[in-house]
């Protein structure tokens, strides 16, 4: 928390996080364009906000893009604001605008746990159940097997796919396909790329939910930061985090209208 609050008492940070608000995946030499500064300034202040974890980078060929990271802002906002909020009081200011960006969304989060309890938290039905709104997940977890996605209160699957790579406690890539309403599964088939690191004591979890078309509908991908606060929570003190997104999952089925994943 000392480093996100850090990161974010800088202006020229604070700017530079919206200009991945407004699009996301930009390089170092579109970034310097929007700032009169150097080039190593930049690259200075990206720094900071990678070591807050507000920052995700990917290699794409020779190019190194930035990404938003939104769940550091998730876990302020689930450990004060939603203290006293109502829980279907609107998320921080421009979150909403930090996930409306195409094609590749990244989601990064440290967890006090063991790579192999971590898999165990993404593959295990019971597990997920707790920190994915309800949902349930079931698979035998083979290389190019299926998976299908449900919760107790849903007549129909709430998704489907395919698991195109696991290599169990590392590594997990799923196609997906969401079935919750026709607006989402006309929407077609995106990838999910689980990637666990140890480091030290605890995890890296890097979540990549790409190949989304431009505009692609929110419902896909807004849901991450949540699920992955949820996730760390359970983990590390066995906890549910209640968010408007449990809530809204295990409302009647008459009240549940709109779905994440």
């Amino acid at each position: 928390m000392d480093e996100v609050f850090k990161a974010l008492a800088h202006p020229t940070r604070r700017s530079l996080l919206d200009e991945l608000f407004r699009e996301d995946g930009q390089t170092l030499s579109a970034l310097q364009e929007r700032f009169s500064m150097t080039r190593f300034g930049v690259m200075k202040h990206l720094k900071v906000l990678e070591g807050a974890s507000l920052v995700v980078t990917r290699r794409r060929g020779r190019e190194k893009r930035h990404f938003l990271n939104p769940v550091p802002i998730r876990l302020v906002h689930d450990r004060w604001v939603s203290k006293y909020a109502e829980p279907w009081t609107a998320a921080l200011s421009g979150l909403k605008t930090a996930l409306e960006s195409p094609m590749e969304k990244v989601f990064e989060i440290y967890i006090k746990t063991t790579p192999e309890r971590l898999w165990q938290a993404i593959t295990d039905s019971e597990i997920r159940s707790k920190y994915q709104f309800g949902g349930r997940i079931s698979s035998d977890w083979t290389p190019g097997s299926r998976f299908e996605m449900g919760h107790p209160s849903a007549p129909t699957l709430l998704g489907e796919g395919v698991n195109l790579e696991v290599d169990p406690p590392r590594r997990l890539v799923q196609s997906m396909v969401a079935l919750w309403g026709e607006d989402v599964t006309s929407e077609g088939t995106s990838r999910i790329t689980w990637e666990i690191e140890p480091v030290g004591d605890s995890c890296r979890l890097i979540v990549t939910h790409d190949q989304l078309r431009e505009g692609a509908n929110e419902q896909l991908y807004g849901g991450w930061p949540m699920i992955l606060s949820g996730l760390k929570t359970w983990l590390e003190t066995g906890e549910l985090l209640t968010t408007p997104g449990s809530l809204m999952y295990n409302s009647p089925p008459d009240q549940a209208t709109t779905r994440e994943p």
